[in-house]
């Protein structure tokens, strides 16, 4: 899981990238290569030569550098998958593809880490929790395109679309006295697809305001950064 500092210093904004991850590359499928290109720039920040491992964000995309679509869960390899400090999240996909990873150390897949190995809703020991666990998927709950307009236009832009809303999972459940399936596409516990975000513009929330905030079209809005999800395809 990206940190909320880490997409604030690689975007030279506070608000973060927002939908758009191109991270300066160009052309077809840029918005895919710029995430990864994140993934390996954070990763080397926090571990001096980790950037060097191929990492792949984890993103689906309507169509990647060849045209065809993308899906997130055919891009991170086959596993093992492990934390910064050496923790394992999921062994294979099967472990992954759950509401909550299964086979997670302790209580990691409840609360999914940074690159740092620091759990993401409090990542700052010495303040209290925040409420940042929406993070950009496109994804459904199999790790496959969720839809054409879930991406924002396949991680290219952060502009004011109404009509373009990224997926986002939930990197710590955000259960309202339950937990599973809701209506509408709700399921406020899963990791890769919980529902939509209000938009693809910047913008960073981290309290706990009960859902976006009205008219908003922010990545954040709804109690987050626009994080996303970084694997290595090695361990």
């Amino acid at each position: 899981m990206t940190s909320l500092v880490a997409m604030r210093e690689l975007s030279g904004s506070q608000d973060g990238f927002g939908g758009d991850l191109r991270f300066g590359e160009t052309g077809p499928g840029a918005g895919l290569r710029g995430a990864d290109k994140i993934c390996a720039t954070i990763a080397d920040k926090s571990l001096p030569g980790a950037g060097s491992k191929t990492w792949r964000a984890f993103l689906s995309a309507a169509a990647g550098e060849d045209g065809n679509q993308v899906d997130a869960i055919d891009r991170i390899g086959e596993g093992p998958w492990y934390d910064r400090l050496g923790r394992l999240i999921a062994s294979n996909k099967e472990e992954l593809l759950s509401e909550r990873p299964t086979g997670a150390e302790g209580g990691l897949a409840d609360d999914l880490p940074n690159e740092d190995g620091v759990p993401n809703h409090q990542p700052d020991p010495s303040q209290p929790e925040v409420d940042n666990h929406d993070t950009m998927t496109g994804s459904d709950d199999k790790g496959r395109l969720f839809g054409a307009t879930a991406t924002c236009s396949d991680w290219t832009s952060a502009a004011a679309d109404r009509n373009s809303k990224p997926r986002l999972g939930h990197s710590w459940p955000r259960n309202f006295g339950g937990g599973g399936p809701g209506g509408g596409g709700f399921n406020m516990a899963h990791w890769m697809s919980a529902h939509d975000a209000a938009g693809c513009t910047p913008g960073v929330n981290l309290v706990d305001a009960g859902g976006p905030a009205q008219g908003s079209t922010s990545v954040g809005s709804g109690g987050g950064y626009g994080g996303i999800y970084c694997f290595a395809l090695t361990p």
